[in-house]
C-alpha cells in the first residue's frame, strides 16, 4: 500500500471505527468478477516537471488545441485573470455552494449580494436575483413572468433572438403561446411586423441585443410599442460585455433583462457551466424566480445579509412558487462578481470599446475582399455576419487544415443564410490571428474552389 498517504496504524484505526477487519471487506458487496484482484501495472513515478512535459505532449496531439477560433454565437472567448479562479477556489466559497441555512453563510451571501448589485447596475434595472442556470432558461423564465404579471398567454419573440434560446422558449411556453417576429434586411427585428402582431392577448415581447447576428437592436421603440399594447419588454442577450459600451436595457425601457453572463469571468469549457443574469424593474420584484439576497442589521446593529426572497418550491408551497428553478449558479456568480470587481467601471468600458474596435477593423478588412460582403449594415458590437456565396464550406474545411475556425456557418439555423458566416472577434484574437484569417479568406474566396 505504498500508494496511500496513510500509515498502517491510521488505516487500522479507521477500519476499527467503521467496524470492518480489512480494506478488502469494504469491497465484498462488489461482485468478484467486477474487482481487479491483481496489482495495477502502473509506471514508476516521475518528477512534476516531467509529468507536465508528458501531459503537454499528449495535449499537443489534439489539433484543436492550437486552433485559432473566431466562433461566438453565444459562447465567447475572453481573457479571465488568474485571480478569478484563485479567489473563487477559496475554501470559504467552495464549502458553502448552496446555503440552505443561509444566514450562517455570511460570506457567500455577501458575495451574492454584491453580484446582484453589479448585475442590476450593469443592466439598468432596480433588482437582480442571485443568478440562474444560464441565459436561455433565464430568458424563458422572464417570458413566464410576463404571462403571470399581465395574465396574457401570448408572447412575441424576435426571429433575431438566438435560435437555441427560441427553442427553449418554445419548450417552456408551448408552440401555441409563442409567435415569432421576422427580422428585416438590416438583421434587426422588423418593427412594422412587431406592431402588427401586438394585441390584447400579448403579454410579453422578447428581443435580443446585440442579437444573434451581432446587430445592436434599438430597444426604445420596441419598449414603447409593447407598453402601448399593455405588454412587457424582455431584453435578452448572450454577450454581456456589450453593456460596457451600449446603453443598458433598463434605461431604454425594458421591463426585464435576462440573458447570459459567461463572458464575464467564466471560461469556455465544453458547454458549461454558465450563469444566467435576471434583473427587473421594481414593480416586478415579487414575481421573480430564484432567490434574492438582501442586506439588513442584526440585533446589535451590525450589517448582515439574509435570504430575502425565495419564491421556489423548496421554500414555499408548490402552488405559490413562481418557478421550479431549484438553485442558482453560486460559484459562477461569484466568478462574475470577482471579474467585474477586478475590471472596475473604467476597465469594463475599455474592454468593451476594444472588442468593438477590433471587430470593426476585421469586418472592414474582410468585406474589402472581392466576393465577401457584410450581410447586414446595422451597428454591431464584437460579432458580425459576412456573406461569401458558395464558399462557406470551403472556408471551414480549409480553415481546419490551417488551424483556423473562421466563424459559425448560419445555414444550419436559417435556410436564407446558407452563404453566411457569423464571425466573432474578442480581445483574445491577436494581430497575427487576424492576418491569418484575412489570408484564409483571400485564398479561398478569390482563388479556391467552391464547395456546394
Amino acid at each position: 500500500m505504498d500508494f496511500t498517504p496513510h500509515t498502517d496504524s491510521e488505516i487500522a484505526e479507521m477500519l476499527r471505527v467503521i467496524g470492518v477487519s480489512s480494506i478488502d471487506d469494504l469491497f465484498q458487496e462488489v461482485p468478484a468478477v467486477a474487482r481487479i484482484l491483481r496489482g495495477l501495472d502502473l509506471p514508476a513515478g516521475l518528477p512534476e516537471s516531467e509529468v507536465e512535459d508528458r501531459v503537454r505532449g499528449l495535449a499537443d496531439r489534439n489539433p484543436m488545441a492550437a486552433t485559432v477560433s473566431f466562433l461566438g454565437a453565444g459562447a465567447y472567448d475572453h481573457y479571465v485573470p488568474a485571480a478569478v479562479g484563485s479567489l473563487a477556489s477559496r475554501g470559504e466559497f467552495l464549502t458553502s455552494y448552496t446555503p440552505y441555512q443561509a444566514e450562517v453563510s455570511q460570506g457567500t451571501l455577501q458575495a451574492q449580494f454584491e453580484y446582484q448589485t453589479m448585475v442590476a447596475s450593469l443592466l439598468g434595472m432596480d433588482v437582480a436575483n442571485a443568478s440562474m442556470y444560464e441565459g436561455a432558461t433565464a430568458c424563458s423564465e422572464a417570458a413566464l413572468m410576463c404571462q403571470r404579471h399581465t395574465r396574457r398567454r401570448k408572447v412575441l419573440v424576435s426571429g433575431a433572438v438566438h435560435p437555441q434560446y427560441r427553442d427553449v422558449l418554445r419548450t417552456y411556453l408551448g408552440p401555441n403561446a409563442l409567435q415569432e417576429i421576422p427580422w428585416d434586411g438590416r438583421g434587426s427585428t422588423d418593427l412594422a411586423a412587431l406592431e402588427a402582431a401586438l394585441g390584447p392577448e400579448v403579454g410579453g415581447v422578447v428581443v435580443q441585443s446585440p442579437n444573434f447576428f451581432g446587430v445592436v437592436e434599438d430597444l426604445a421603440p420596441m419598449a414603447r410599442l409593447a407598453h402601448e399594447a399593455g405588454a412587457l419588454l424582455v431584453a435578452t442577450f448572450t454577450e454581456a460585455l456589450a453593456f460596457g459600451l451600449l446603453e443598458a436595457p433598463g434605461v431604454l425601457g425594458a421591463d426585464l433583462a435576462a440573458g447570459e453572463g459567461q463572458s464575464l469571468g467564466i471560461p469556455l469549457s465544453y458547454g458549461g457551466p454558465y450563469v444566467g443574469f435576471f434583473a427587473v424593474k421594481q414593480p416586478f420584484v415579487k414575481g421573480m424566480p430564484g432567490r434574492l439576497i438582501g442586506m439588513t442589521r442584526d440585533a446589535r446593529g451590525n450589517p448582515c445579509f439574509t435570504l430575502t426572497l425565495a419564491a421556489r418550491e423548496q421554500h414555499i408551497r408548490r402552488e405559490r412558487a413562481s418557478s421550479n428553478i431549484c438553485t442558482n449558479e453560486g460559484l459562477c456568480a461569484l466568478r462574475v462578481a470577482i471579474h467585474l470587481s477586478l475590471l472596475g467601471r473604467e476597465g469594463y468600458r475599455r474592454l468593451a470599446r476594444y472588442n468593438h474596435h477590433r471587430a470593426g477593423l476585421v469586418r472592414r478588412r474582410l468585406a474589402a475582399i472581392p466576393g465577401v460582403e457584410a450581410a447586414f449594415d446595422g451597428p454591431v458590437f464584437n460579432e458580425f455576419v459576412l456573406r461569401v456565396p458558395g464558399k462557406v464550406e470551403a472556408l471551414l474545411a480549409t480553415g481546419l487544415e490551417r488551424g483556423i475556425v473562421p466563424g459559425q456557418a448560419l445555414g444550419r439555423f436559417d435556410g436564407s443564410l446558407q452563404d453566411c458566416l457569423l464571425v466573432t472577434v474578442t480581445e483574445m484574437r491577436s494581430d497575427g490571428d487576424i492576418d491569418r484569417l484575412e489570408a484564409l479568406f483571400r485564398e479561398v474566396v478569390t482563388q479556391g474552389p467552391s464547395i456546394p
